[in-house]
């Protein structure tokens, strides 16, 4: 890819780590993360003069990706609910490229090359390292483990989903306005149901992290998408996870969690898996 987009693609990686951050150490990740959705479709909204109403040929993956998108923060917000930030992380963004490269070869064809096939298996054997600790399943039990893995298979799906869209759309301005808008109300209306009791409270404690982690969130994911409309899909999504290192460092160094020396070795080669997949191309 041009070195343009590679920069701009890292730029995401660190802006993603650092809101996954915030949802993270926040005391309620569900109610942080409506925030955060209330953020970016605010700043969407803003936008919408300028773009348009959607373009028609993207509506069915418009309506894709609020699906995903709504599987995916359920998913995130409980694995960080019972798991931590550098176990949760890396497991579901680790996967999600895998997923996605299976997708994008069933769905448009996109085959990886030999290199890139040993690239799956090197970033397969770092998740493997991940999830097992000394010989088991680490002390959180099979919950974080299992919310990650789900997370990354909606991350697999909405990377295919949205890669297409915006391919689809006139503009990619378009389609990136219109996923934020409409992606958010679903997680919006989960949480306030799920705090009713405590809404006002909720929102007032989590407020400051859920609201810059949304302007985190739109920028690095509309820099993704513009990524997507002219570059393959899977590579794409790889190279932005190397934000895997970003947040376990965070995790392990920051904020004091467990199995750090392991799980930073693990992430490293999570990283290093996911730039030999960029680097090997396509078949």
């Amino acid at each position: 890819m041009d070195p343009l987009i590679i920069f701009v693609v890292l730029c995401a990686a660190c802006t993603h780590a650092t809101w996954n951050t915030l949802v993270k150490i926040s005391g309620d990740p569900l109610m942080t993360g409506a925030v955060l959705n209330i953020a970016t479709t605010v700043i969407a909204l803003a936008l919408v003069p300028v773009v348009g109403l959607p373009d028609p040929g993207t509506w069915p993956y418009l309506i894709g990706s609020v699906i995903t998108h709504t599987g995916y923060f359920i998913c995130l917000t409980n694995g960080y609910r019972v798991g931590d930030l550098s176990h949760v992380y890396p497991l579901a963004r680790g996967s999600g490229p895998i997923y996605a490269a299976i997708l994008t070869y069933f769905v448009v064809g996109e085959a990886l090359s030999p290199a890139g096939i040993a690239a799956v298996a090197i970033i397969c054997a770092a998740i493997l390292s991940l999830t097992f600790v000394g010989g088991r399943i680490t002390e959180g039990g099979k919950a974080p483990v299992l919310f990650a893995l789900a997370t990354g298979m909606f991350i697999g799906s909405y990377t295919l989903i949205d890669g297409l869209g915006v391919r689809e759309a006139g503009t990619p301005l378009n389609f990136i306005v219109w996923v934020f808008v409409l992606h958010g109300f679903p997680i919006i209306a989960l949480a306030f149901w799920q705090r009713r009791a405590t809404l006002q409270a909720s929102l007032s404690a989590n407020w400051k992290r859920g609201a810059l982690g949304g302007a985190l969130g739109f920028i690095g994911y509309s820099l993704v998408l513009w990524a997507m409309a002219t570059n393959p899909i899977a590579l794409v999504s790889a190279l932005r996870e190397t934000s895997v290192i970003i947040a376990t460092l965070i995790g392990t160094r920051l904020l004091g969690e467990p199995f750090g020396r392991p799980r930073v070795a693990a992430a490293i080669a999570v990283a290093f898996g996911i730039v030999l997949l960029q680097a090997a191309g396509r078949g």
